[in-house]
């Protein structure tokens, strides 16, 4: 229902509602926009945050796995017994990276993140390089996400595997419309899928296990009959390399635990105690599941190798499946339901995986455009109360990464992870400064006991993932994370110059000492391409300002079109001058810029008022009959000093319909007749139109009607 004004007589005024067909799209796809005050319908319990800020992690294991061991498989099949000890390595660097958040979440809520603590303790540049590292990492995370779900996907649909680049840049169009529909609706419809993917990737693992050590059960996977070479003799120190290239890849687990920092906003009251509540879950279930596989495949023997090469024989045609998919199919069975379910499962969570990114970027392209380091469009929310421009930027890029690596998740890896460690160790460096600071002036005994005990973890955890980074910068540079770096760097640079940008602009318009001196004259001039109803207006308005001068202005296009506008324009005795201003190349804009220069050059104080008479048309495809000079005109003065440009529009009855019928009419009696000028005014009779002289300009610049 529709609530009508009422007019001052108390009758009931109608509102006409005009959707265009765009507006009516949108609606479709996003719903009704909501109001401001709505923001705290928004913010999310613990039970849909869990789902909302930690799918991504979640879901690495279901490729953290794959990693661990196609990068093993370079040795051949005896490197598999390290995968236990490398997936535990990769455990304590998640549990401490955990501890450490939970530390980060209760310090600065506001959901700055790494950002904010990098900035206050470490600086503005500290903050700007992991704002540069964060962001190209959760570009990454939707691509490699996305690009892994249409992986195990394809392991049981082939129509997939042989469309995956198509595949995972729809699921990425799919994602973004959900974001833009609002937070607490992307958090609902993705719970019931991560929650289910828990469920199931649970189920399995402990199926798997009691299989094995209660029925005694023989499991094998497809793979474990396999018989692999190893690609290189991997002795000494090369081992030692292979084995930290391996633990590099298996730390892309860690991806996502950051972005919990930077939704804190997001949650429900009290913020910080369910954001840390949210982070310890998130790090007991991913650690629970990434040991439950990486156990369970060691048990079956199973066999993944990064080189189809490397396949020395196996059964008649054998085609390599994902980690899970092959659990799944020794567990349950090849063809069961459950198999299904499990590559199901971990395909949609992979593609949910990516809404981590879709909650994180945005929020952090907010703080940044706030503090002027990126354009201020990602600061705004949309109509649904979501960052609109940062998720559609988001979407734009991975689209990018999918099709320039074909959606292939071993290319993607190793892009991957290098962006987040370098946050993860610039934060608890700030978090390090962040107790010390509080330390100095802290007199509490209890207090300060908790944040020795908070330095202790953060000291640690700045120690162990700057080790961390170490290693993926040597074992990953010249495979691909040379890329990220690259890229890292150039997102540094651009936000340094946005912000300079954005400084210089407000130094000059800082205002300054003592009252602002007032123009000595007003010159105004009004554009006249006919005397119509559009021109009689913008005369009548430029009077009405009351300026010092005022003339009227057409440029000489066609001889016979000027001579037809001076006889009217005498004829009709309008009250203000005609200037005609002659151009031999049937130029219009040049010719009215150097009139206008040319009238404030007598006097650097005086500024001129350029009036255009533009009418205004209702339907999108009107205005492409028109060639819209009056746009050029406003668009090329603005730029002259001195200058200020008043638009005086006409109103055709296409923008409101109410009087089409009329109008028709109208036009079906006859030709219509010359427009109404108002009465004659009182002023002296306007002297007889001079002409102008353009200065010369070189043939073959801008054309068009006149304006």
């Amino acid at each position: 229902m529709i609530d009508h004004p009422t007019g001052s007589d108390g009758v009931v005024v109608p509102l006409a509602l005009v959707a265009l067909p765009t507006s009516l799209l949108k609606r479709l796809l996003l719903g009704r926009p909501f109001r401001s005050d709505r923001l705290q319908h928004t913010l999310l319990p613990k039970r849909i945050a869990l789902p909302v800020f930690a799918s991504d992690a979640l879901s690495s294991v279901a490729y953290a796995p794959d990693e661990i061991l196609l990068t093993l498989s370079i040795a051949g099949a005896s490197a598999f017994f390290f995968s236990p000890w490398i997936a535990l390595a990769v455990v304590v660097v998640m549990l401490t990276v955990v501890a450490s958040y939970r530390q980060n979440v209760h310090a600065y809520p506001s959901g700055g993140g790494d950002y904010e603590v990098a900035t206050v303790n470490l600086g503005p540049r500290a903050g700007v390089a992991v704002a540069s590292a964060l962001l190209v990492d959760y570009v990454l995370t939707v691509a490699v996400s996305v690009s892994s779900g249409v992986a195990n996907l394809g392991s049981v649909v082939p129509f997939v595997a042989t469309h995956k680049v198509l595949i995972a840049v729809v699921a990425v169009v799919i994602l973004t419309a959900i974001n833009l529909r609002g937070l607490r609706e992307s958090g609902t419809a993705f719970a019931i899928p991560t929650y289910g993917f828990i469920i199931v990737m649970v189920g399995m693992i402990l199926t798997g296990l009691f299989r094995v050590f209660v029925l005694g059960d023989d499991l094998r996977a497809p793979s474990a009959d396999l018989v692999i070479q190893a690609e290189h003799s991997v002795t000494g120190f090369a081992l030692v390399f292979l084995l930290l290239r391996t633990f590099s890849s298996g730390c892309a687990a860690l991806t996502g635990v950051e972005a919990i920092s930077n939704g804190v906003p997001a949650f429900k009251a009290p913020k910080s105690r369910n954001a840390a509540t949210t982070l310890l879950l998130l790090g007991t279930i991913a650690v629970s599941m990434l040991v439950g596989i990486i156990w369970l495949a060691r048990l079956t023997r199973m066999q993944f190798v990064e080189d189809p090469s490397q396949i020395v024989s196996g059964p008649d045609g054998y085609v390599q499946k994902t980690v899970t998919t092959q659990l799944g199919e020794t567990v349950f069975g090849s063809g069961s339901i459950l198999l299904f379910v499990v590559a199901g499962m971990t395909a949609l969570i992979l593609f949910l995986a990516a809404n981590t990114a879709f909650n994180g970027f945005p929020v952090l392209g907010s703080i940044l455009a706030q503090d002027r380091y990126l354009p201020r469009q990602l600061h705004t929310r949309g109509d649904r109360l979501a960052f609109s421009n940062g998720i559609l930027f988001l979407a734009a890029f991975a689209i990018v990464l999918i099709v320039g690596f074909q959606a292939e998740v071993t290319r993607l890896i190793q892009l991957y992870i290098v962006g987040v460690f370098v946050s993860f160790t610039l934060s608890q460096a700030g978090m390090i400064r962040h107790w010390n600071r509080h330390l100095r002036t802290e007199r509490d005994p209890e207090a300060r006991h908790r944040m020795l005990r908070s330095r202790a973890i953060n000291t640690f955890g700045m120690i162990l993932t700057g080790l961390v980074l170490i290693i993926v910068l040597i074992t990953k540079f010249l495979l691909g994370a040379w890329i990220a770096i690259a890229a890292m760097a150039v997102i540094y640079l651009l936000m340094l110059a946005i912000r300079r940008h954005y400084d210089r602009i407000a130094a000059e318009l800082e205002p300054g000492e003592g009252r602002a001196v007032l123009p000595a004259r007003n010159h105004a001039i009004v554009l006249v391409s006919k005397l119509h109803q559009p021109t009689l207006r913008a005369i009548a308005y430029a009077r009405a300002t009351r300026p010092d001068t005022i003339t009227a202005v057409t440029v000489n296009v066609d001889e016979k079109d000027t001579r037809d506008l001076q006889e009217e324009w005498e004829r009709r005795d309008v009250p203000v001058p005609l200037t005609v201003v002659d151009s031999p190349y049937r130029e219009i804009t040049r010719p009215i810029l150097n009139f206008v220069a040319s009238t404030r050059r007598e006097s650097p104080r005086d500024v001129v008022t350029v009036f255009i008479p533009e009418y205004v048309v209702g339907r999108w495809w009107e205005n492409l009959l028109h060639n819209q000079s009056a746009l050029r005109l406003k668009s090329r003065l603005l730029f002259e000093p001195g200058v200020m440009v008043t638009s005086v529009p006409w109103q055709l009855a296409s923008t409101s319909g109410k009087d089409l019928d009329r109008l028709d009419a109208t036009l079906s009696r006859g030709p219509a007749r010359g427009p109404r000028v108002a009465p004659r005014s009182t002023l002296p009779p306007p002297p007889s139109p001079p002409v102008v002289a353009a200065p010369p300009v070189e043939s073959g610049v801008e054309s068009g009607e006149r304006p």
